[in-house]
This record gives structure tokens, sequence and C-alpha cells, in this order.
């Protein structure tokens, strides 16, 4: 009988369905009980694929081919590359406690390893917090500290801490660490470099799915720098020089100012209320030509500043000017493109063609899918369903929808998350071309990389 937290891929195959070719195809790996392994490659190469196999999810819950196997002695715990995706519960407490109820723990130990686990993450609001007031990064907290209460065999952690600032990613990683013990990790990310003193082994796909490398730590820092991973120590890669004919904005850009604004979260359930003060006396303007970037811990109110900017919040004292909320759907469609953190909240018809097609169809645009979707490395899936895409993948998807109209006003939302050194430069490149046409940019990003004249940073909902 093999060990407990031992991992197997026996000519493992995955095509998902909609999809020609396998995005992973006659895979072997095995990793040994306790090891710490972390899993590399470009974006789409089918990291996620790998651990979502481990847990049954595949051709169960996500419809597709699968042959081969992948087998875990003992329990595994899986966290989900988007965190919204692994929430069930309205508070925070009970959230947490799921996986143990339903292992039949008794009551005061489910309790005990919710707080644990809670503290471990450093998510401080408490058991009775409502998960919807979250931001995405703590949602990201949230989920895995879900997955550290079941205490499993082997912890299956999918991007962990990429939504994260660097201090709270310092917090997290730490707590995973101290949590494994003698557990069995299988680690993905795309920024590795701090993750590299504290792995056994990394394993190394390429972008057709097929292990390229799979040695120590010291051997993979001494190879070939492998295409699609952020190498230690290399330099920000070139932007890609995207056309000034897929980014000039089609009408003039709007110049959007917030004075003194103030938005308080009010969530309402039949068990009550909870108020949260997301910003405090917010002054910031999105101008022509310039990129406003916000920037901060997470649960700072980044994602707030934007969709209040954007028309898509009220704020509850303060003014924006002009006023986008008083705007029809398709005017304010037609002037600003928004790429919401979550990018499958973008995300609306079948193909992925389609999906770039869509905006400018409904705002009487004419838009070039194929060009856009070669700028974003997507033209390969242009058939496909855009929910069978990676998180990378998707990302790219929902940026290449909401501006390939060409909007005046453009609102990302932590645009690089989950991108290779490639697609990153793709995204920054777009960002900067539009800039440069003219489009008025807001940006929240934890990444230093980005670095297009970001102006603003936030503590906790307040701007400093």
């Amino acid at each position: 009988m093999s060990p407990r937290g031992e991992v197997r891929f026996r000519d493992f195959t995955w095509r998902p369905i909609g999809r020609r070719n396998a995005v992973i195809a006659g895979l072997d790996l095995t990793i040994e009980p306790g090891e710490r392994v972390l899993l590399v490659g470009p974006s789409g190469a089918g990291k996620s694929t790998l651990l979502h196999g481990l847990v049954g999810a595949l051709g169960a819950t996500i419809a597709g081919d699968l042959t081969g196997s992948a087998e875990v002695d003992g329990r595994s715990g899986l966290l989900l590359q988007n965190p919204a995706d692994a929430i069930v519960a309205e508070r925070t407490g009970r959230d947490v406690a799921f996986g143990p109820e339903n292992a039949g723990l008794p009551r005061d130990e489910i309790w005990a390893r919710v707080d644990a686990a809670l503290d471990a993450v450093g998510l401080t609001y408490g058991r009775d917090h409502f998960t919807a007031a979250l931001s995405g990064g703590e949602q990201q907290r949230l989920a895995l500290a879900g997955v550290l209460a079941m205490r499993p065999d082997v912890l299956l952690l999918d991007e962990p801490t990429s939504m994260l600032d660097p201090a709270t990613a310092a917090t997290v990683r730490e707590a995973i660490l101290a949590s494994a013990g003698g557990r069995t990790l299988l680690v993905v990310e795309h920024r590795i470099e701090a993750w590299l003193p504290h792995v056994d082994r990394v394993v190394v796909l390429s972008a057709d799915g097929q292990v390229v490398g799979d040695g120590t730590v010291s051997a993979f820092l001494a190879g070939p720098r492998p295409d699609g991973v952020w190498m230690p120590g290399a330099p920000t890669p070139p932007l890609l020089a995207v056309p000034d004919t897929l980014v000039r904005p089609a009408d003039e850009a709007l110049t959007v100012t917030a004075t003194d604004v103030s938005v308080e979260l009010v969530m309402r359930t039949m068990r009550g209320t909870q108020r949260t003060q997301a910003l405090t006396e917010l002054t910031a303007r999105l101008a022509p030509g310039r990129v406003t970037g916000f920037t901060g811990p997470s649960g700072a109110g980044k994602s707030t500043a934007l969709a209040v900017l954007g028309g898509l919040l009220a704020p509850t004292t303060g003014t924006v000017a002009p006023d986008l909320r008083r705007w029809r759907s398709p005017a304010l469609a037609a002037a600003v493109g928004w790429v919401p953190q979550n990018p499958e909240h973008g995300l609306l018809t079948s193909t992925v063609v389609d999906e770039v097609r869509h905006t400018a169809t409904r705002t009487g645009r004419t838009v070039d899918a194929g060009a856009v979707l070669d700028v974003f490395g997507l033209g390969h899936l242009a058939s496909s369903n855009p929910y069978r895409l990676s998180g990378g993948e998707q990302r790219r998807l929902a940026l290449a929808a909401a501006l390939a109209h060409r909007p005046g006003v453009v609102l990302l939302d932590e645009p690089t998350v989950g991108q290779d050194p490639g697609t990153w430069a793709a995204v920054a490149g777009w960002i900067a071309a539009s800039r440069d046409a003219g489009a008025a940019v807001g940006l929240s990003t934890h990444d230093a990389d980005v670095g297009l004249d970001i102006e603003h940073g936030m503590s906790r909902g307040v701007m400093t």
C-alpha cells in the first residue's frame, strides 16, 4: 500500500469540451509523500488542469474527455485559482466551517479549526463578517482558510498569493508552510521567486502541456530558462507594441473626477445588516492620455474606487463628474470599458470570438476580432467556449472583450494576475498603447512591474 500523500499521474490526458486539442496529453508524474513541489509554465499550459484532475473534477463538474489516471493517496484540499468559486456561505466562519462540518467533526473541533485557520491567513474580521463584503484578495485568503481547516494529506494550491500585496502574500505563504508540516504540497504560481527557498522540486510544463523540466531548485536555476516562466533576476519583458488602430478611442475620451467621495457598503440579509466603509474621501482624476493607478493592501478599496469612477457604484458622500450612473446603458458601455477582478463576471457568449464582438455589436462599432485575439495570444482559441479557458486566458479574454470597441475610459481591476512574461507584456502593452492613444486609464493593481505612471496609493479605503 502506497504511503498517504503520494500523487500519481499515469498517461493523463485531458481535452475540454469544444477544444480540438488536448490541454495535457500522456503525462506521467509522481510526487512522493511530503514533497513540496512548485508547478510552473506558461499561461494555458495545463497547471490548473492537473490540480482539478487530482480532486476528481474533470469529467464530473468540468466537461471534457479524460483518459489515463490522476490519483492521490489520502485526502486532498484544493485552493481554486478563482477564490469566488469556493465561497459557499454568507459569513466567513460558516464558510470555513463547511469542509469540517461535511467531514463530521465534533462542533468544538470545527470552530477551533475555523478560528485557527482565519488567524493563520490574517483575516481578522471574525466569524460573522459577510463574505460578500470581502475584496478579491480577502476572498483568496478565506478560500485558503477553508482548505487549511480540513488539514488534508495533500495541499493543492492554485496561485495562492496572486491577488495579494507583497506583505499579505508573505503572511499567507508563511501560513501555508506552517500548516503544511510534513504534508505533500503542490503549488502553482507564476511569480515563483518567493517560493523557491521553500520547495524541494520544480516541475516545468511547456505551452502544449508536456513536462520539460523536473528536478531540484538548484538544477532548475542552473538550467536553461524555460519559456513562459518568471525567472528570478530576469528583467521585466519589453511591452508588446499594440497597433494604434486597435486602441485609439472611437469617441473623445472623458475626464472623470471624484471629489471627497466616501462609500459605505451595506449588506442586508434575513439575519441582519452589515456596514463596511470601503472608501473615505477619495479625490482622484482620470484624464485622457494618463494612467491613474490605485495600489495598496488587500481590502484597501481599489476595486471600489474604479467602480465609483466608472458609474457602477453610487458614492455615499462626495461627487463624481460626469455622473456616469445617469447614462443609459448603451452609452455607458460605449464610453467605458470595465474589466472586473473576476473575469467570469464579464463573459456573456459561447465562443471566444463572439465574446470579443459582443460589446462592439451592441454599441454599433466594428472590431477586428482576429487582430485583437492575436494580440492577447488567444487566436487559436477563437472557437472555444470562454468557460473552458485557463484563468489567465479568461482574464485576457475579459480584457479583449471589454476594450475591443475602443472606449475612451478604460478601467482595469488587477489585469495582470495569472500572466506569464509573454502574456504580461501583451496586457501591459495594451494599457500603455491605450494611454498613448488618448484613453483615460484607471488601474487597480498589486503588480509593481506595471510601472505606468502609478499616481495613487490606498490604505483601507483612504487615499495616501
